[in-house]
């Protein structure tokens, strides 16, 4: 965005847009009702109260932005048809507001957005151009095509009626939380963050934004280190919805001044928190919308403002969306599992006479660990013993001490365990 254009913006009657956002979001978008999270709350000695936009229709918070802006639009801008650069959520949600309005929407997605985000798109029938590696690259395709052809771009975060849409979540939470100290958000482009902080900053300063990213994904870090707009030299996350090299100028502007805090949390803070909401609350969270539930372990040690604050935190994590695929489901829940220690695979070699599988298997067996896989293969042997023969064998335990239990049993039989993972 030039820098005229984000310093009007700047000076738009923000407390205005956003009622108005509101108002036409009324009937569309779902008011996301709060969760209290007694888990999360005893987890971090805060009241959690979570804010699930993973409920919301197209399952993210897309859809306020989205709508916002097409809502926007004249007859005559709307008949040149919509196009946009999407991961996948600010695609669905482009789509429905599209045909909510009557537009014909083209979407431009990267080449590793998963499967069920194409299809739910082409379902809301906008036509779906699978294209680069990353978000950056659709980006530039769509803004080609709308040059081109004379479609109007609706960009995923760095937009005024876009970030104003999603800014209506912060005015639910205001509504709904009288109390809130914190709120805690996604950082991707910034749309959300810029959004939610500008609606917070408008109607209740005193309530603190805290920005939360991957470690993966450190353009957010580095610019609001620098002071300006820094693109990243590589991303590496799993959270590909908040996975963007360079953030918004607008959004940079507004979340510079806004912004009081930015966590950086680990994948393997992320897919924890993507099976706890699984296993605590049944609700699905993709990875993008888990950062900010990643981020609340880490709040005392990683934000100094959050940490110096006086009095109890009310803290209100946002979970952006919940457009996860099965395939990436059940492979979070295998990581959460070998993590925790619910799952062991190790290996041992065995000399190669008859009896010496029946052994092993009645041991594990007097240990009640559950055998999920085994490989008994005399190739792969390492000549330790004469005739020996390599077994490996996944398990389920009950966690780490009974892991250790295990292992020890196998030593005491005389085995020699190695474990893999």
């Amino acid at each position: 965005m030039e820098q005229n254009e984000v310093l009007k913006a700047l000076q738009r009657n923000h407390a205005a847009e956003l009622k108005l956002a509101a108002e036409r979001l009324e009937g569309t978008a779902r008011h996301t009702e709060i969760i209290p999270s007694k888990v999360l709350s005893e987890m971090t000695g805060h009241e959690i109260l979570l804010k699930p936009e993973n409920l919301q229709v197209t399952g993210s918070f897309k859809i306020r932005g989205a709508y916002n802006k097409i809502a926007s639009l004249s007859d005559e801008q709307l008949a040149r048809g919509i196009v946009t650069a999407s991961a996948g959520n600010h695609a669905q949600g482009v789509a429905y507001a599209a045909r909510e309005r009557g537009a014909k929407a083209t979407i431009c997605m990267p080449q590793i957005t998963p499967p069920l985000k194409v299809d739910a798109t082409k379902a809301y029938g906008a036509d779906v151009v699978l294209y680069g590696e990353v978000f950056d690259e659709s980006a530039a395709r769509a803004q080609e095509l709308s040059d081109k052809e004379g479609m109007i771009y609706v960009p995923p975060f760095d937009d005024y009626e876009v970030l104003c849409g999603q800014g209506t979540i912060g005015l639910e939470i205001l509504e709904d939380v009288p109390n809130v100290t914190d709120v805690v958000v996604p950082l991707g482009g910034g749309g959300l963050g810029a959004g939610v902080a500008l609606a917070i900053k408008t109607f209740k300063p005193e309530v603190r934004v805290i920005g939360a990213i991957p470690e993966g994904s450190p353009a957010w870090k580095n610019s609001l280190a620098a002071g300006h707009v820094v693109a990243a030299d590589q991303v590496r996350t799993s959270a590909e919805g908040v996975a963007v090299k360079r953030p918004g100028d607008l959004t940079f502007a507004l979340l510079n001044e806004f912004l009081d805090d930015i966590v950086t949390v680990t994948e393997r803070d992320i897919n924890e928190m993507i099976l706890l909401m699984l296993e605590k609350h049944k609700l699905v969270v993709e990875a993008a919308g888990a950062v900010s539930l990643a981020a609340l372990e880490h709040l005392n040690l990683r934000s100094r403002k959050f940490a110096e604050a006086k009095g109890p935190h009310v803290v209100v994590p946002i979970m952006s969306g919940g457009n996860e695929d099965t395939v990436s489901i059940g492979a979070v829940i295998q990581k959460g599992m070998i993590t925790r220690g619910r799952i062991m695979h190790f290996e041992v070699e065995l000399p190669d006479t008859p009896g010496q599988l029946v052994k092993v298997a009645t041991l594990l067996a007097e240990q009640r660990a559950n055998v999920i896989a085994l490989d008994h293969d005399q190739f792969k042997a390492s000549s330790h013993y004469a005739n020996a023969v390599a077994l490996g064998v996944t398990i389920e335990t009950n966690g780490p001490d009974h892991i250790d239990r295990v292992l020890e049993a196998l030593r005491e039989a005389g085995f020699q365990p190695k474990r893999i993972y």
